[in-house]
C-alpha cells in the first residue's frame, strides 16, 4: 500500500526507467495492493486474517487489486488492454488510461481487469470515503507528532518543522487538476473532519514545549474545499463526463466557505495561538466564484503569512486546457482584488504564483507568452516546477504518448533536455545563467524581437551597446508581434520624447537623420543671432 502502490497498481509508464512498467503487483509478487488511503481496507484485512483465512482468498475488498490465473470467477468487469499491448500501442495505452481514470469512484465505478503475460490484475471498485465521524476517529489516533528518535543522531528530520504545528482539514480534490495524482489516489469525493476535532489537535499543539503561538497551515490538497462539490456526488457519483471548475465552475457547484472560515475563527481564538495561517494551496478560481467575499477578507487580513501562494501554473489557452486550470483572466482578476484588499487594511502582502514549464501542450511560443506576461506584470519567479511525469495522471499519459486521453488527438510533447531547459530558462528570462538558454529559445522560435533595448525586450543582446545596437538595425524597430501589436510603448531613448496626446508611437530617429536635425537647428540659431545683432 501507499501512495506509489496506489498509482502503480496497472501497467504505467515510469519516467525514471523510460518504459512502461507492469503492475507494482505483478513486479513485487506481494498477494495484495491496497489503493487509495487505505484505513478501511487494513482493518478489513487485519480481521480476516486473525481469522485465519487464507490471504490468497481476500479477493472481494473494495479498494484492493489481487492476482489471479482466470477471470472466469470476475463478474461485471471492464477488461482494459492489457499490459503488452499497452507498451506498443500508443492509442491503447491512452485509452486504458482514460478508463482507469474514469472508474476512480466508489459509487459509479466498476471492476477493472488487465492481463500482464499469463495472468490478470484485478481491480475492485474504490472504497467508499471515510464519513466525517470516521475521519475524527484517525486523526484522533495518539500520533507522536515528531519523527522517530532514531533520526537523532543523524540530527533529525528538518522537515517536520513546516508541517509539526500544521493542521489537516480535508482531503480528497475536485480540482481537476491533469498533472496531480490526488484524484487517483483519494478521489473527487472531498472528505473533511469536524471543528471539533481540529480544535482539540490545535489545542495539543499549543502544549509542546517548541510551540511558539504560530499554527503553520490548516488545510489539505486544496485548503478551500471542505465539502464534496454537489450533493450529486454522494448520491451517483462524480461525472464522468465533466468537471467541477475546468473549463467554468459547473453551475450546480457549491460554493461556500463559511465552514471553513468559521474554523478558521475558533482556532484563532484559542488561548496561546497568536496567527493561524493558510499555506495550502487555495483554488482562486473557487474563491473568485463566492459571492460573498467575507471569507476572502478575512483570510488577507489574519490568515496570509506575507505570502499567499496560488497556482496559475500557465497563461497560454492552450496549456491551461491541458492542465485542466481555468483560462482568461480570472488569475488576474484575482490578484487585482488581494492587492487592493490587502493596500486596504495597510499590509504588505505579495501572491507568489506558482508556474510550470514544459507541460504537454506547452511549445517555445507558449512558454515565450508566459515570459512575456511574467514581464508585464513585473514579476520574475525564484522556483519553477519543470513538469515531470507521475503515475497515475492525464499529463503522464500525454506525456508518454503524445495523445490527450480524452479526445485522442495529438499533443504536442516537450521531451528533449534542450527544450525543456529552453522553456524553464524563460520563466527566469532574467537570470544571467539563463542568458544562453533565453537567446537560443528566442532565436529558434522567431523571436528576435523580444532581444534588444526596447521595453518589451526580454534580454539585451550580447556584447553590443545601446547605440551599436541601433546602428545595426538602421535604426528600424524590429516586428512586433503577437498581443503588443499596435500598443503603445514606453521610449525610453533620449532620441525624442512621446506624445502622449498622439495616439500613434513616435518613429525611432537614426543616427544620420540626428546629425542632420543638429546642422538644421545650428543653422537657424545663426540665422536668429545674426537678427539679433
Amino acid at each position: 500500500g501507499g501512495i506509489e502502490a496506489s498509482l502503480r497498481r496497472f501497467a504505467h509508464y515510469d519516467y525514471w526507467s523510460d518504459k512502461v512498467r507492469k503492475s507494482m503487483l505483478i513486479d513485487s509478487g506481494a498477494d495484495l495492493l491496497i489503493y487509495g488511503m487505505g484505513e478501511k481496507q487494513v482493518v478489513k484485512i487485519a480481521k480476516k486474517l486473525d481469522e485465519g483465512v487464507d490471504i490468497k482468498s481476500i479477493t472481494q475488498l473494495p479498494g484492493t487489486c489481487y492476482v489471479v490465473d482466470d477471470i472466469e470467477n470476475v463478474c461485471d468487469y471492464i477488461e482494459i488492454a492489457s499490459y503488452k499491448e499497452v507498451c506498443r500501442d500508443m492509442k491503447k495505452h491512452a485509452e486504458a488510461f482514460k478508463i482507469q481514470y474514469d472508474e476512480q469512484d466508489p459509487i459509479r465505478g466498476n471492476i477493472i481487469v488487465q492481463k500482464h503475460t499469463n495472468k490478470y490484475l484485478v481491480q475492485n471498485k474504490p472504497e467508499m470515503p471515510l464519513t466525517r465521524e470516521e475521519l475524527d476517529i484517525v486523526y484522533g489516533l495518539p500520533y507522536q507528532r515528531n519523527y522517530h528518535p532514531i533520526y537523532e543522531k543523524l540530527g533529525g528530520i528538518p522537515a517536520i518543522e513546516e508541517v509539526k504545528f500544521s493542521l489537516v482539514s480535508s482531503r480528497g480534490c475536485f480540482g481537476s487538476c491533469a498533472f496531480c495524482a490526488i484524484t487517483f489516489h483519494q478521489g473527487r469525493i472531498v472528505q473533511s473532519r469536524s471543528e471539533k476535532s481540529i480544535i482539540e489537535e490545535a489545542i495539543q499543539i499549543t502544549k509542546f514545549k517548541d510551540f511558539k503561538g504560530y499554527i503553520h497551515d490548516v488545510g489539505g490538497p486544496t485548503a478551500n474545499f471542505r465539502q464534496p462539490a454537489c450533493a450529486k456526488q454522494l448520491k451517483v457519483g462524480a461525472c464522468i463526463d465533466k468537471q467541477c471548475l475546468h473549463p467554468s465552475p459547473c453551475k450546480n457547484l457549491n460554493v461556500d466557505h463559511m465552514e471553513y472560515l468559521n474554523l478558521l475563527r475558533s482556532l484563532r481564538e484559542l488561548p496561546d495561538v497568536k496567527k493561524v495561517f493558510v499555506r495550502s494551496g487555495l483554488r482562486y478560481d473557487y474563491i473568485m466564484a463566492d459571492k460573498n467575499d467575507t471569507f476572502f477578507n478575512e483570510l488577507i487580513k489574519h490568515h496570509v503569512s506575507g505570502q499567499l501562494k496560488v497556482a496559475p501554473e500557465h497563461v497560454s489557452h492552450k496549456v491551461l486546457k491541458y492542465m485542466g486550470k481555468p483560462a482568461g483572466k480570472t488569475y488576474d482578476k484575482f490578484m487585482e482584488k488581494f492587492y487592493k484588499a490587502t493596500e486596504k487594511i495597510g499590509k504588505k502582502q505579495y501572491i507568489i504564483p506558482y508556474l510550470m514549464s514544459s507541460h504537454p501542450g506547452s511549445t517555445l511560443a507558449s512558454a515565450i507568452e508566459l515570459a512575456e506576461y511574467l514581464r508585464d506584470i513585473n514579476y520574475q519567479p525564484e522556483q519553477v516546477q519543470d513538469f515531470y511525469p507521475t503515475p497515475g495522471t492525464p499529463s503522464t499519459t500525454m506525456f508518454y504518448t503524445g495523445l490527450d486521453p480524452n479526445t485522442l488527438e495529438e499533443v504536442h510533447i516537450p521531451k528533449t533536455k534542450n527544450e525543456k531547459a529552453m522553456q524553464r530558462a524563460l520563466l527566469q528570462y532574467k537570470d544571467p545563467m539563463k542568458y544562453d538558454l533565453v537567446l537560443s529559445a528566442l532565436t529558434q522560435a522567431n523571436r528576435e524581437d523580444l532581444i534588444g533595448y526596447e521595453p518589451k525586450c526580454l534580454i539585451k543582446p550580447r556584447g553590443k551597446k545601446k547605440k551599436e545596437h541601433l546602428n545595426s538595425t538602421s535604426g528600424k524597430p524590429k516586428e512586433i508581434r503577437g498581443k503588443d501589436k499596435g500598443k503603445n510603448l514606453k521610449n525610453k531613448s533620449n532620441d525624442k520624447p512621446m506624445d502622449t496626446n498622439s495616439k500613434k508611437k513616435p518613429k525611432p530617429i537614426s543616427t544620420q537623420n540626428k546629425i542632420n536635425h543638429v546642422l538644421k537647428n545650428n543653422k537657424k540659431n545663426k540665422s536668429k543671432n545674426k537678427k539679433r545683432q
